[in-house]
Order: structure tokens, then sequence, then C-alpha cells
């Protein structure tokens, strides 16, 4: 009896192993996949139709105070560059539909784009394991960044990361009159 015991927690462990080895690991220079939802309308949610523009994706919950702190900070970044130069969209991870509910009433004001994964598949496919996680997504619709754990202190190399990706030159398929006017730098100081 202890023997069965000992072996289906191995067994578990082994299937555990295995299945976060099988996880995919997002990095820079990768074509994410375009996996979201829906939006309020229903409309489904794509990086494609972002392509031309800075995508920051933001993976977020309740329960991470950080992560509660982050939107309001992506949502001023989003307003001091312009909608028409970076898409939020901020992905509640692994929550109950009703919570994530509640709080995004309570976040009704943001004008990011707020989805929910609770099943944790979007999470999955980015190769999201614990919160924060955040991608930045360039211009060309690759990843340039991927920051997992981070805090307050990194702020500034974010926004040096942003900044960077706004001065981008735009691909073939995107409007690139005046880049410079559409892109208004992004200082640390003011995502607070």
């Amino acid at each position: 009896m202890i023997k069965q015991g000992i072996a289906g927690v191995l067994l578990a462990c082994v299937m555990a192993f295995a299945a976060h080895a099988q996880a995919p690991q997002i990095g820079d220079g990768d074509m994410p996949p375009d996996v979201f939802g829906k939006d309020e309308s229903g409309q489904p949610i794509s990086l494609e139709r972002h392509r031309g523009k800075v995508v920051i994706i933001t993976f977020w919950a309740t329960w991470c105070p950080y992560c509660l702190k982050e939107l309001p900070i992506l949502e001023n970044i989003q307003n001091i560059a312009g909608k028409d130069n970076i898409e939020v969209i901020a992905v509640n991870w692994k929550e109950d539909l009703n919570t994530y509910r509640v709080v995004k009433r309570k976040l009704k004001a943001l004008t990011l784009t707020l989805t929910h994964d609770g099943s944790g598949r979007i999470g999955e496919a980015y190769g999201v394991k614990a919160i924060p996680h955040m991608l930045m997504i360039g211009k060309d619709g690759r990843v340039d960044s991927v920051r997992q754990g981070y805090s307050e202190d990194d702020l500034g190399s974010i926004a040096a990361d942003l900044n960077r990706l706004l001065k981008a030159p735009a691909p073939d398929f995107a409007d690139e009159a005046a880049p410079d006017a559409r892109n208004p730098p992004i200082a640390a100081e003011s995502a607070r």
C-alpha cells in the first residue's frame, strides 16, 4: 500500500515536470500567439489588429497588489503616448469570472483592454507561470521583451524600453507619417 502511494506521488511529479517542460516559452523576437478572447463588445481581441503600434500585454490578478497598482500606471502610459501608438492588453489570470467582473466594474474608467483568462489558457500560450508577467510587443508584431516578477524599481528600464520601441521605425504596413510627433517620450515619473 505504501509502495503504491509512493509510486503515485512519483508519477504525479513526473507528469507535472513533463507538463512544465512542454509549456511554451515566448522570448525576444518570437511572434506571439494571437489568443485573447473577446472584448466588451464581443469582438475578438487580436494582436494582428494592433500591428504598427507597441503593444503591452500584462497578466494580473486581484490578489496581486503590485498588479492592481500597475494597471493605472499602464493606463497613464497609454494615455500619454496615445492609443494609436501604444495598446495595453491586461489579462486577468486564473481568477473566477465573478471576481473579474467585480474588479472590472471598479476599473471601468480605464481605457486599456481588459480580458479574462479564468482557465489559464491564454497565460499558458504566453508561458506565464506567475505574475506579474509583462510582454512588450514591437510595431512589427514580435516580442521585444518579457518581464517576470518585476517591481516599481524596474519602471526606469520599462520606460526606456517603451521609448526605444516608440522611436523604432514603423514597418511597411504601418502609417509612418511623422513618427516623432506620434510617439511622445514616456518618463518613469509620469508612469507613477
